[in-house]
């Protein structure tokens, strides 16, 4: 009798798609990420839509784990309703034993649905990553163990409540999540050492990692100097646009306008971090790897979203520009060819459905992305011909095979057209140069169509893009 696959699911906090040096990046040292290209299929084309708040990473994991595009999760995406069925729900339901670890922001009622187990548990956004305030697993979904703390690095000291049963001091949190993760595959392995294929796991371990504040143990950092790292093709001093973007938590880490030395600084410590997660993974794959189960295990390494670090004159996440839209997004595993690259349009919340079919398992009604499997045997297979982005009420954008229009709107109304072919790294922007003219009509017309297919009429914090669509219209010409 064929032995249901294992899955580990692994997601990243903050790592942009281009910091995995199998995939091109010969600055950052990744050994172990490395190694799962060799071992699979890297989606070099994975995106997700951007997010309808400033920690992005929450409507991301929100859509990671229902299957829902942006404007079909709740308000925020924040909570995942009951009525939008989890993939570790899903998967508990079909005889997995599925094991939670690291960040989850999207609820503890969610987080139980998806988990008959976990630990080390972290109901936050980002924190000081030698003592991070962890929750054992609650059976009760209550997780009512809740103190006040001071958070100083919003620059503001608020002081707010968290779900805490314990403190880890002195423990980075890679690390940290590491062993719980380890620990979990040897009390399985304990547990059933003569059958162990009898009950097919779901781990989760999503890192806190290389979201700020970026430290890690200094051998780490010593691997990099930043004299070395060469700025990006794409670094400016200043944005080009004021959409309001300076208010924002991430873009206060750095002074204003950039300097091409603190930037180089920051992203020697950035990759660092990766270096130091990525050791941490290969800590995991050598587990599987020794319990002879590497082979029938399905291998997800995603990121939850970009960052600018200093392209465009921006440090965060919080806009449409490609560093900060796509992901990384590796796949190894049985039926998942070796060694090979897919670079056709993917969305993160496509990862549910596509683990489904590749599970032999139904999809959910509530889920909405769209498989890509048979990407994995047809490299000329398209699901995504072009892709919706948005960034609170401030941006939306959409991608094609060749075009990317993006429309701001706040204190001023702006546009920029790139040609990605040309111009990948969004140098520059084509709008209002001879030529273009009915390109950019044509994309107008199709951002409008998409955002109609994506509900995105009114925005989910109930303010609108522009005071209406009528407005678009008008002052695009598309009346």
């Amino acid at each position: 009798m064929n032995r249901k696959p294992n899955v580990l699911f692994i997601v990243t906090d903050d790592q942009r798609y281009n910091t995995i040096a199998a995939l091109g990046n010969r600055e950052i040292i990744t050994p172990s990420m490395d190694r799962l290209v060799r071992m699979g299929t890297s989606f070099t084309s994975a995106h997700i839509p951007c997010g309808t708040v400033g920690a992005v990473c929450m409507p991301s994991r929100a859509m990671i784990h229902s299957g829902r595009s942006l404007f079909h999760i709740d308000d925020v995406g924040q909570q995942i309703p009951q009525t939008h069925t989890t993939l570790g729900e899903h998967l508990r339901g079909h005889g997995y034993n599925c094991f939670g670890t690291g960040k989850w922001h999207n609820g503890p009622k969610a987080f139980n649905r998806s988990f008959n187990g976990g630990d080390n548990i972290f109901f936050g956004g980002m924190w000081d990553h030698w003592n991070v305030p962890m929750n054992f697993y609650d059976p009760t979904a209550e997780y009512d163990n809740v103190i006040n703390v001071v958070v100083n690095h919003f620059a503001d000291n608020k002081i707010t409540k968290m779900h805490c049963d314990k403190f880890n001091p002195g423990k980075h949190s890679s690390e940290l999540l590491t062993d719980t993760a380890l620990n979990f595959l040897s009390n399985r392995q304990a547990a059933r050492p003569q059958n162990p294929g009898q009950d097919p796991f779901f781990l989760y371990v999503a890192y806190l990692a290389p979201h700020d504040p970026r430290t890690m143990p200094p051998q780490f950092r010593k691997m990099y100097n930043a004299d070395d790292i060469p700025l990006p093709q794409n670094f400016l001093e200043e944005h080009p646009v004021d959409f309001g973007f300076k208010t924002i938590r991430d873009e206060k880490l750095a002074a204003y306008p950039r300097n091409s030395g603190e930037v180089r600084e920051q992203l020697a410590d950035y990759y660092a971090m990766i270096t130091h997660l990525d050791f941490e993974i290969g800590r995991i794959l050598d587990n599987l790897e020794q319990q002879g189960i590497l082979e029938n295990t399905i291998i997800i390494l995603a990121g939850d979203n970009g960052l600018a670090m200093g392209s465009h004159g921006l440090m965060g996440k919080q806009n449409n520009y490609e560093h900060s839209v796509r992901v990384p997004l590796v796949m190894a595993g049985p039926g998942i060819p070796v060694n090979q690259t897919r670079d056709q349009y993917v969305y993160l919340f496509d990862i549910f459905p596509t683990l489904c079919e590749m599970l032999d398992v139904e999809i959910p009604d509530s889920v909405e992305g769209l498989s890509f499997k048979k990407m994995l045997s047809d490299p000329s297979y398209v699901t995504r011909k072009e892709l919706y982005f948005a960034y609170s009420d401030l941006i939306r954008s959409i991608k094609t095979d060749r075009f990317k229009l993006i429309e701001y709107r706040n204190t001023v109304n702006a546009t920029q057209l790139f040609n990605l072919r040309d111009d990948p790294y969004e140098c520059r922007s084509l709008f209002g140069q001879a030529g273009y003219d009915d390109t950019v009509k044509q994309l107008r017309a199709q951002l409008l169509r998409l955002a109609g297919e994506w509900g995105d009429i009114l925005h989910p914090i109930g303010k609108r893009f522009w005071k209406s669509w009528e407005e678009y219209e008008t002052r695009t010409g598309l009346t």
